[in-house]
C-alpha cells in the first residue's frame, strides 16, 4: 500500500468524509466505529457519496458500457438457490418458487482501468473493508468470474429474495433505476445454528412486513452488508432505466472460488479454476444453501 494506492484512493473516494488515505487517523477510526455499530445493529451500513461526486457520472458510464455483456437467464429459483424439485416438506420456504431475472457481468469483462476494478484491488480499500467488518484482513476471491461483478436488473426484472454465500458483501450502486429497484432486507433472520424457516416463509408469502427494512440507494453509495444470515432482494425495476450495482467479493480466507453449479447459474459458464476448486471444497456451515 504505497503512494500510488493512496493517490488512487484520493482520486476516487471522497476522502474528506472517508479518510481512506490515513488508516491511523482518528477520522478513519470514527468512520469505522460508526460503520461497525450499524452492522452490529442491523447488519447493514451505507456510506453515502463514497465515490467523489465529480466521478459519479464516469462511474455510471463505465458500468453501463459493459452491461450488455451480462449473462441473462430468467429462471425459476427459491430463496436458497437449491433445486426447486427437492423433496422438502410441503410448508417449507424452499418450496416457494420465484423468478430470478437479474444478470451478471463477470470480472473478466470488467476492464482493469475502470473505477470499480481499481477500487476492488486497492489495498487501502481492502484494509478499510476489513476494519469495518472487524476482520484482520480480507482477500480478493481467487474466482476469475465472481470476484468482482456487475449486477444488472433491467426494467421488469428483479433480484428476488435470497441469502448470500459469503457472510459479508460490499457493493456500490453505479446506476439507479428510474422506478423501483429498492433494496429490501431482513437482518439476521437466521443464524449459523438456526434456519428460522417460519419467519423466512412469512417474508416470502408477503406476511413479513414487520421483519423487512428498505433502502433507496444512490449512485456512488457504498453498502456493507451481512448477507449470509439476512434474507434480501432488489424489488422489481420499473421505467426505462436498469439498476446497476458493482459487487466487490472478498473472503476471510485466501483462494476462494465459487462452486461449479452456482457459477454456471450466474455466469453461464465455468472455467478450469472452478472445476479444480470443486474437488477440494469444504463447507464452513451446515445451512441449507
Amino acid at each position: 500500500m504505497g503512494t500510488s494506492d493512496a493517490r488512487l484512493v484520493g482520486q476516487v473516494v471522497d476522502t474528506t468524509r472517508y479518510p481512506l488515505s490515513d488508516p491511523t487517523s482518528a477520522d478513519w477510526q470514527a468512520v469505522v466505529s460508526r460503520t461497525r455499530q450499524e452492522l452490529q445493529n442491523s447488519g447493514c451500513s451505507v456510506l453515502p457519496d463514497f465515490i467523489r461526486p465529480a466521478l459519479q457520472e464516469a462511474l455510471q458510464w463505465e458500468c453501463a458500457k459493459i452491461a450488455s455483456q451480462a449473462h441473462y437467464e430468467v429462471e425459476t429459483v427459491n430463496a436458497y438457490n437449491i433445486a426447486t424439485d427437492s423433496s422438502l416438506p410441503a410448508d417449507h420456504p424452499g418450496r416457494i418458487a420465484i423468478q430470478r431475472g437479474n444478470a451478471f457481468v463477470a470480472r473478466d469483462h470488467i476492464p482493469a482501468d475502470f473505477i470499480v476494478h481499481r477500487l476492488y484491488t486497492s489495498g487501502l480499500f481492502q484494509r478499510f473493508v476489513a476494519d469495518c467488518f472487524g476482520l484482520p484482513r480480507v482477500h480478493e476471491l481467487a474466482d476469475p468470474l465472481s470476484g468482482l461483478c456487475l449486477n444488472v436488473v433491467n426494467p421488469g426484472m428483479e433480484h428476488p429474495w435470497h441469502f448470500d454465500t459469503n457472510e459479508f458483501t460490499v457493493s456500490l450502486l453505479t446506476q439507479r433505476a428510474q422506478a423501483g429497484g429498492v433494496f429490501e432486507y431482513c437482518p439476521n433472520i437466521r443464524s449459523a445454528q438456526a434456519e428460522n424457516f417460519a419467519d423466512v416463509r412469512s417474508v416470502l408469502t408477503g406476511h413479513g412486513e414487520h421483519l423487512t427494512h428498505r433502502l433507496t440507494l444512490r449512485p456512488g453509495d457504498l453498502q456493507l452488508f451481512k448477507g449470509r444470515y439476512s434474507l434480501h432482494r432488489v424489488s422489481p425495476v420499473a421505467g426505462d432505466t436498469a439498476r446497476h450495482t458493482a459487487i466487490f467479493a472478498y473472503s476471510e480466507r485466501p483462494g476462494v472460488v465459487g462452486s461449479v453449479t452456482r457459477t454456471k447459474q450466474l455466469f453461464g459458464r465455468v472455467l478450469p479454476e472452478h472445476l479444480a476448486a470443486e474437488r477440494r471444497a469444504v463447507r464452513v456451515d451446515q445451512l441449507l444453501d
